[in-house]
């Protein structure tokens, strides 16, 4: 039955859609996100590259969230006409997730679709290589869907990175473009901790570790003992506890918060040590070069359950721990291989440089 409604609602959208693209295509980049109602680090600093190269080209944003609620989820549903309005009369579609009217509609030959994917890599699996595991979605839905449909540019951010993607897209090496994407700047070009520090004094005589756990069943587990840990016997270090924004049951994180409005970004520049374990994350936080570590004590169970690209304790052996107090044990001694981290970010971002956003803009430009 969900299969039929899914039918019949890519039919009336296909007959909505067929008189908007009788309209001209303007000289006009439209993003689509599903990710965040704002514009991610990455549209900021591609849009403002654009602008510089290019004035007169004009950029629009629809970026919502799918909301919760029957009504919502309605008013939801409405904004996607607004999506197909503008992929009918625009020159470049942007995206950073999945997107209905860009996958399940026929489209105008004159519109290139770029995805830009909202993450630096990807450790675990994703997308079409997850289908049918306990945490990823229905294969016979995303399939009727036709997920990941329609791009004619994928971009990834290394060769290796490259291979899963053409997993998680279902694409092969032809639509890929190596670049990075525009947050590298920002984490390479600003390094400054001044404003870090002057909202949280207390910490600066001491090591601050940040824990950036990925989204999953048990965080709170892992958290929890970690924490733990942390409370028995690492005098002088500091932890930071940043969960994922879409799952979090930590008890007591006000003790391992911080004051301030400072994103991951931010915190990983500010922090000494990063602590991840599944997440796109450990990509951003190699560009620092600062000590990385994997706190992954259900690695056997998440490789069987979800599924990895990487396999982290084979490329980073030293820094890959199932134990909390084998973990802070490794943290106090200090003895952190650096060239191993070297090899990893190099392997996985192809370009760490500053100009990433520049030359994305002129790969964009170049479509026009």
């Amino acid at each position: 039955m969900k299969i039929i409604l899914i039918r019949i609602m890519q039919a009336a959208l296909a007959v909505l859609y067929a008189p908007m693209k009788l309209l001209k295509a303007k000289n006009r980049i439209v993003y689509l996100s599903r990710q965040s109602d704002d514009k991610s680090v990455d549209m900021l600093l591609l849009e403002r590259a654009v602008s510089e190269l290019s004035p007169d080209t004009k950029q629009v944003f629809r970026l919502r969230t799918i909301p919760d609620g029957l009504l919502p989820k309605l008013g939801y549903a409405f904004s996607i006409l607004g999506d197909m309005f503008y992929l009918a009369t625009s020159k470049v579609a942007i995206l950073d997730t999945y997107s209905i009217p860009v996958s399940c509609l026929r489209h105008k030959k004159c519109l290139k679709v770029v995805q830009m994917w909202h993450a630096l890599g990807a450790v675990k699996k994703f997308g079409l290589q997850s289908l049918g595991t306990k945490e990823g979605r229905d294969e016979s839905v995303s399939r009727a869907m036709r997920m990941h449909k329609n791009y004619d540019y994928i971009i990834a951010p290394s060769k290796a990175t490259m291979k899963f993607y053409e997993e998680a897209f279902g694409y092969d090496e032809s639509v890929f473009e190596i670049l990075s994407l525009p947050r590298v700047d920002a984490i390479v070009n600003n390094r400054s901790t001044e404003s870090f520090y002057r909202e949280n004094p207390e910490m600066a005589d001491e090591k601050v570790v940040l824990y950036l756990p990925t989204f999953r069943e048990n965080e709170s587990y892992a958290v929890g003992a970690l924490m733990s840990e942390f409370d028995d016997g690492m005098d002088g270090y500091r932890l930071i506890v940043k969960t994922h924004p879409l799952f979090s049951k930590v008890k007591d994180k006000e003790r391992y918060s911080f004051s301030g409005d400072f994103d991951t970004y931010d915190l990983m520049k500010s922090a000494d040590i990063i602590v991840t374990d599944y997440s796109a994350c450990a990509f951003e936080a190699s560009l620092l070069m600062k000590p990385l570590y994997f706190f992954t004590p259900d690695y056997e169970k998440y490789e069987r359950e979800r599924g990895i690209n990487i396999d982290l304790r084979s490329e980073m052996p030293s820094a890959v721990f199932d134990e909390a107090d084998a973990l802070c044990n490794a943290i106090k001694n200090e003895e952190y291989d650096i060239p191993m981290l070297y090899s990893f970010k190099n392997k996985y971002i192809e370009n760490s440089g500053g100009d990433n956003a520049e030359k994305l803009a002129g790969f964009i430009i170049g479509l026009m």
